[in-house]
């Protein structure tokens, strides 16, 4: 079965035109296609990366499944009061010891949410426009345990953007009805709204802590990529706990290198710098003139992109 590689969303003010678009949440998790072939499924990241074995409980959808279907969702933990978590989703993310997954399922157990059909007993339907393929979806009717097809609006934008807000959700997927679904594309026939600025960035170095974070890492410096330069973003100081503290620190003492990865110097003293090859998320009010980040706060790492696909994401 061949590989596709997922179509994604532009970061976007809601549409003026309703009747162009339907409206999805937006899930606050990690990108998963699921290929399953008749027999066995296979779970890829955004990158293509083979996760399925840090799974298993998305593997038990294999029985509702009439015949070979390439599936587009989003894995989501969700807390106890039904809203993703994508915290608790890092705690699943990378694992390797067969022992470690099946604990953590029961601890923290996922769900995939489906919201569109690629590729259906034998026929690929990437050229049906969007509301074509949401109707073959539905028709496998895939809500289960550990999966579910949440539905899509045709109403107004702005109320699920404003309910998305009222329930402490990341925001909206606004797709073009009539539009196909282009692999590896971010043409802007998909559009995130977002009720709080989020931006994936690189990890370029960091700066020890003071105080009660003494010894400890104090912020990162972040950046990300504009024509193949490391551009420098800002520093994030917030947003970690102890435990994230620790896992960081244990992660980037192996990247130290002396050369400063970004294009420009940041202004910070002791710096200590690391190849660029971790990725975070980071929530901010605003970019400032300078290119940096205002008020950023740490959200959590990603490891389903390359460090070299992280660009600024303009509104």
């Amino acid at each position: 079965m061949p590989v596709i590689t997922p179509m994604l969303a532009k970061a976007s003010r809601l549409p003026k035109d309703n009747n162009l678009y339907a409206f999805e949440i937006k899930w606050d998790g990690i990108r998963a296609l699921i290929h399953y072939d008749g027999r066995n499924i296979k779970i890829l990241s955004r990158n293509s990366k083979d996760i399925t074995s840090q799974y298993p409980e998305i593997l038990q959808i294999a029985p509702s499944l009439p015949y070979p279907v390439i599936l587009d969702g989003e894995i989501v933990a969700f807390d106890q009061n039904g809203r993703p978590c994508f915290s608790q989703l890092q705690h699943r993310m990378g694992l390797v010891s067969a022992k470690k997954i099946a604990l953590m399922m029961q601890q923290i157990p996922v769900t995939l949410v489906i919201f569109d059909l690629l590729f259906a007993d034998q026929q690929f339907l990437t050229e049906l426009p969007y509301l074509k393929r949401r109707e073959h979806l539905e028709d496998l009717g895939l809500n289960g345990r550990y999966w579910q097809t949440p539905a899509y609006s045709l109403g107004s934008g702005a109320d699920l953007l404003a309910a998305s807000r009222n329930l402490g959700l990341e925001g909206i997927i606004a797709k073009k009805r009539d539009h196909p679904y282009e692999p590896g594309k971010r043409s802007g026939a998909w559009l995130k709204i977002k009720n709080q600025k989020r931006q994936e960035l690189v990890i370029g170095g960091w700066i020890p802590g003071q105080g009660a974070r003494s010894g400890k890492l104090g912020a990162l410096l972040v950046g990300y990529y504009e024509n193949k330069k490391l551009r420098y973003a800002g520093a994030v100081g917030t947003g970690f706990t102890s435990a994230t503290l620790q896992e960081l620190a244990g992660l980037l003492q192996p990247l130290h290198q002396k050369d400063n990865p970004f294009c420009e110097q940041p202004p910070q003293k002791e710096i200590q710098f690391v190849r660029p090859q971790l990725i975070g998320e980071f929530e901010f009010t605003e970019w400032t003139p300078n290119h940096t980040l205002r008020h950023p706060s740490f959200k959590g790492l990603r490891s389903d992109k390359q460090p070299q696909e992280v660009i600024r994401e303009e509104v």
